[in-house]
C-alpha cells in the first residue's frame, strides 16, 4: 500500500518510524458532468478572476480572505516555519479506555506501518502495551496543514489510526429529539427486547452494498443496450399511522422466519393496521356521505318491511285459523256418523240373539 504520510510515533523518549497508509477505501461510483444537448464533457477550469485567463496548478497559491474581502498570502514556507511539533510526529498524549471516545468524534482511519527494520521492536512493544493494557492511545498529529487528533488502538496485528474530531467540532444535538412527551410501556419494550433477540448478530463481512451493484448493473445494461426494468419501490412510512404493538409482533414472527425458525402463533395475534394519512381524510368527506345515505337506505327499507309484514302475517294467520276449524267440524261430524252406524249395527246384531236364547230358557224351566 502506498503511503500518504511519513513520520514517527512519540511514545515519551521512544521514537518508532512509521508509515502512514489509507485504511479504508471507496467503491462509490462516480459520475461525470455532460452537456445533455450533444453529451460533451464538462469540465471546470481554473481562472483568475483579474485577468480572466485560466491558470495552472503551479501559479496557484494560499490566501486567507479577511471579512473586508481583503486576501492575505499563505505560502508554504510560512506554515513550514510554524512551531508545530506534531508536523512530522504522531504525539501520545494519553492512554484511555476506548468506551471514552465519543464515537461521534471517529474520522478517517489509518494503518500504521512500522518504517525499517529498527522500527519493528519499538513498533511492536507498543502494539502489546495497548493490547495488554486493554486501552486506546490519544494523540496529535499534522496531516495536510492542519493539526488533527487521533485515536491508536490495535487491529490484528497492526496499530491502526483513527482520525478524530475536536471536541469543540461535535454538534450538540439540540431540536433532533421528539418534542411530545411519549410514553412507553413496558409491552412494548418487551417486544422491542423480543425482535432485538431474535434478530440477534450478523457477520459484517456478509453486508454489501446494493445500490453500487444495482448502478453497476445499470451501466452494463446501458452499455449493452438493454433495456432494463424499473425496481419496485418498497414504500415504509411516510404519512400513516402504525399499530407499534401489532408491527413489532409481526416483525418478530417475520424475523423467525426468515431465521428458519418457527413462529410463536398468539391467539387471537393482531395484524399490524396501517392507515394512510390522507385515505382518513377523504373518507371523511364523500365517503361518510355514501355511508350516511346507504344507511338511511337500509332503514327504510326495514322501517317499511316492518309495516307490511304485520297485515301479511295476520292473514296467513287467520287464513290457518279457518283451515283449522272447517277441518275440526268435518272430523267431528264424521266421527260422529261413524259412531251411530256403529251402534246401530251392534242393536240390530242384538236382537237375534235373544229371540234365539228365549226357548232354551223357558224349556229349563
Amino acid at each position: 500500500m502506498r503511503s500518504i504520510w511519513n513520520g514517527a510515533i512519540s511514545f515519551g523518549l521512544v521514537s518508532i518510524p512509521i508509515k502512514l497508509v489509507n485504511a479504508t477505501e471507496s467503491h462509490s461510483i462516480s459520475f461525470r458532468q455532460i452537456h445533455l444537448a450533444d453529451g460533451g464533457r464538462i469540465r471546470y477550469r481554473k481562472v483568475c478572476e483579474l485577468d480572466e485567463q485560466e491558470v495552472t496548478t503551479a501559479e496557484i497559491g494560499k490566501a486567507y480572505e479577511d471579512a473586508d474581502g481583503t486576501m492575505i498570502p499563505i505560502t508554504d514556507e510560512d506554515l513550514a516555519s510554524l512551531p508545530l511539533p506534531t508536523a512530522k510526529t504522531i504525539e501520545i498524549v494519553a492512554f484511555v479506555p476506548a468506551t471514552e471516545i465519543d464515537p461521534l468524534q471517529m474520522d478517517a482511519a489509518y494503518y500504521l506501518s512500522a518504517n525499517g527494520v529498527p522500527a519493528a521492536k519499538p513498533y511492536t512493544l507498543l502494539r502489546e502495551a495497548l493490547k495488554r493494557s486493554q486501552k486506546v492511545a490519544v494523540a496529535k498529529y499534522a496531516l495536510r496543514g492542519r493539526e488533527r487528533l487521533g485515536m491508536l488502538r490495535v487491529v490484528d496485528d497492526v496499530i491502526a489510526m483513527h482520525g478524530l474530531l475536536w471536541p469543540d467540532e461535535i454538534r450538540a444535538p439540540d431540536g433532533a429529539a421528539p418534542e411530545a412527551d411519549v410514553t412507553v410501556r413496558d409491552a412494548e419494550l418487551d417486544l422491542a427486547d423480543a425482535l432485538m433477540a431474535t434478530l440477534g448478530e450478523v457477520d459484517m463481512d456478509t453486508l454489501h452494498d446494493d445500490y453500487r451493484e444495482a448502478v453497476e448493473t445499470l451501466i452494463a445494461s446501458k452499455a449493452s443496450g438493454e433495456a432494463m426494468q424499473p425496481a419496485v419501490s418498497d414504500e415504509h412510512g411516510g404519512g400513516k399511522v402504525i399499530d407499534l404493538i401489532a408491527a413489532l409482533e409481526n416483525s418478530v414472527r417475520a424475523a423467525k422466519e426468515a431465521r428458519g425458525e418457527e413462529p410463536e402463533e398468539a391467539e387471537g395475534a393482531p395484524v399490524a393496521k396501517v392507515t394512510s394519512l390522507a385515505g382518513r381524510k377523504k373518507s371523511g368527506g364523500t365517503g361518510a356521505k355514501k355511508k350516511a345515505v346507504s344507511t338511511a337506505a337500509s332503514t327504510g327499507r326495514k322501517a317499511a318491511a316492518k309495516k307490511t309484514t304485520p297485515g301479511r302475517t295476520s292473514a296467513k294467520k287467520t287464513a290457518a285459523r279457518s283451515a283449522t276449524k272447517s277441518a275440526t267440524k268435518k272430523t267431528t261430524a264424521n266421527t260422529a256418523a261413524n259412531t251411530a252406524a256403529t251402534t246401530a249395527k251392534s242393536a240390530t246384531s242384538t236382537k237375534p240373539a235373544a229371540r234365539k236364547t228365549s226357548p232354551k230358557k223357558r224349556a229349563s224351566v
